[in-house]
């Protein structure tokens, strides 16, 4: 019984060292690894705008059914590819939601073409709980692959699926947030910071 509770102890004290990590990392040392490849960028699509919503969410390809990129979503999605590119942290594969906001996310960010695909596409209520764990798990895969060498992997997907693919410690994760993961080579993703989007434009040296 007292190795069980020690052992409880030991996982517990894990979590909080992981979250606290996440919380207080050194984004210059980050930076400086990530200039390596290696990682995998989960990222939620900039910010939208309030006044829309997804009208025909089984139709993506109809954007004038979706919640778009606001204008400050398009900027700032710009500026955090300004701060890779100044940085010299270089993506190499960007996966994308099927929603213009994760596709148009993902473009402004890596500066190149996206691969859109179901598989970090949102669900909700109008595909089935099947389908939903599916994507779910396919997300987890993604970040857990390993980049093409001396590259790092953006994905660009949207809350639901980060929360069901992560768990409830994402559950307030905002616009534009992202999740940085290295794959430990048994197919698992560990977390490794959580940023905004500022934190990456303020490393640059910009506002």
């Amino acid at each position: 019984m007292r190795r069980a509770i020690l052992c409880f102890a030991a996982m517990l004290m894990s979590c909080f060292s992981v979250a606290a990590y996440a919380q207080t990392v050194d984004v210059k040392a980050l930076v400086a690894a990530m200039k390596q490849g290696g990682y995998v960028i989960v990222l939620r699509h900039g910010a939208t705008n309030r006044d829309q919503a997804d009208t025909d969410p089984l139709n993506p390809d109809d954007i004038a059914k979706q919640r778009v990129l606001s204008d400050k979503g398009r900027e700032v999605a710009k500026q955090v590819g300004d701060a890779f590119k100044k940085l010299g942290i270089p993506l190499g594969k960007v996966y994308t939601s099927k929603f213009n906001r994760a596709v148009e996310t993902g473009k402004l960010v890596s500066g190149g073409e996206v691969v859109a695909t179901f598989d970090v596409t949102e669900g909700g209520l109008v595909v089935t709980p099947i389908e939903n764990d599916r994507r779910a798990e396919a997300l987890k895969k993604l970040a857990g692959t390993p980049p093409e060498p001396g590259k790092n992997t953006l994905i660009v997907t949207h809350k639901p699926n980060i929360l069901d693919a992560f768990g409830k410690d994402w559950f307030e994760v905002k616009e534009g947030e992202a999740s940085v993961f290295k794959p430990d080579g048994s197919g698992k993703a560990v977390l490794v910071a959580r940023l905004q989007a500022v934190d990456w434009i303020k490393a640059a040296g910009g506002n």
